[in-house]
């Protein structure tokens, strides 16, 4: 699924594949610092009042070395900013790994293969290889979490590392300013939206995940140049032809957080100080965004940032 390695939830997933060897996948392998070499021009908005400034940065969770995207406007406003709020801030490994025993892990003793009609075992156990991972350990997992790491754990074999994502950089950013990091979910929650879909949608967003798997290079490369030219309408093509006919997952993923993220922005602007606001770029996109939802709910005006 492409819309989640536009979400925290990716982020999360890797991090996870990096520290918890017992569930689908080896460890992420540590990105090797570069040269910035790519330039990227990232969209930012704005949303102020008289003495409240909210800057909202768009983020791929997950890139490959190379990209200077943190420099020009979104340096700038950046460094105004009192804090830096993200999706949510990263748990310590051993805390995820609890989080994903207690969350992930199927306890009805049927193997996540059996669950699926038998002409879709092939390509199941074709995708287990390919992120090799023992498939007894996969076949413990639960549809959705076996889903997430199939979205993005062939990422980090083509490159891809959230050390060289967004999250990382403004966080080292920000620690060494001395500026708060806040989030505005938990990891619990996150992974609590996925666990709480029906079994029908956690089935169809696996096989979503499986289909998916060939084409994640073409596909990302195409996000990663969108998201780089600062091309919002573009992405939002993606989001929407991704979560098409798959209603449950766009309500649960997509419009019920962006409602959430706009409510807290809104509450965030009764304050007086700037903050940095970075959130996966599907969120950004599209007639369901949180700038959207900031217009039509609570009357607030996200304005594009010219750099």
């Amino acid at each position: 699924m492409r819309f989640v390695r536009f979400s925290a939830l990716a982020l999360a997933t890797v991090s996870l594949s990096a520290s918890a060897q017992t569930t689908a996948v080896p460890p992420a392998a540590t990105a090797t610092p570069a040269p910035a070499t790519i330039a990227a021009d990232p969209a930012l908005w704005v949303v102020k009042d008289k003495d409240t400034t909210v800057y909202l940065f768009g983020t791929i969770h997950v890139l490959k070395p190379g990209y200077s995207w943190f420099d020009d406007g979104v340096k700038a406003a950046f460094d105004k900013a009192d804090a830096l709020v993200l999706e949510m801030v990263m748990p310590d490994p051993a805390a995820m790994q609890a989080m994903v025993m207690k969350m992930g892990m199927a306890t009805d003793g049927t193997p996540l293969s059996q669950k699926l009609p038998e002409d879709e075992r092939g390509d199941y156990t074709k995708a287990v290889a390919e992120i090799g991972a023992p498939q007894a350990v996969v076949d413990r997992l639960k549809p959705w979490l076996a889903a997430t790491e199939f979205s993005v754990a062939p990422l980090v074999k083509l490159g891809y590392s959230p050390a060289n994502g967004p999250e990382a950089v403004l966080t080292g950013a920000a620690k060494a300013a001395n500026k708060q990091v806040l989030g505005m979910e938990t990891a619990e929650q996150q992974f609590g939206y996925l666990d709480g879909l029906s079994q029908t949608a956690q089935m169809a967003f696996l096989k979503s995940a499986i289909d998916d798997m060939p084409k994640l290079g073409d596909e990302m490369g195409e996000m990663v140049t969108d998201w780089s030219k600062g091309e919002p309408q573009a992405l939002a093509k993606i989001m929407n032809d991704d979560l098409t006919g798959q209603p449950e997952l766009k309500q649960t993923l997509l419009i019920d957080r962006n409602a959430r993220f706009a409510s807290w922005i809104a509450n965030r602007m009764k304050q007086p100080g700037t903050v940095f606001v970075a959130v996966g770029a599907g969120h950004l996109a599209g007639d369901g965004s949180v700038q959207a939802d900031l217009a039509k709910t609570y009357k607030l005006k996200a304005v594009r940032v010219a750099y």
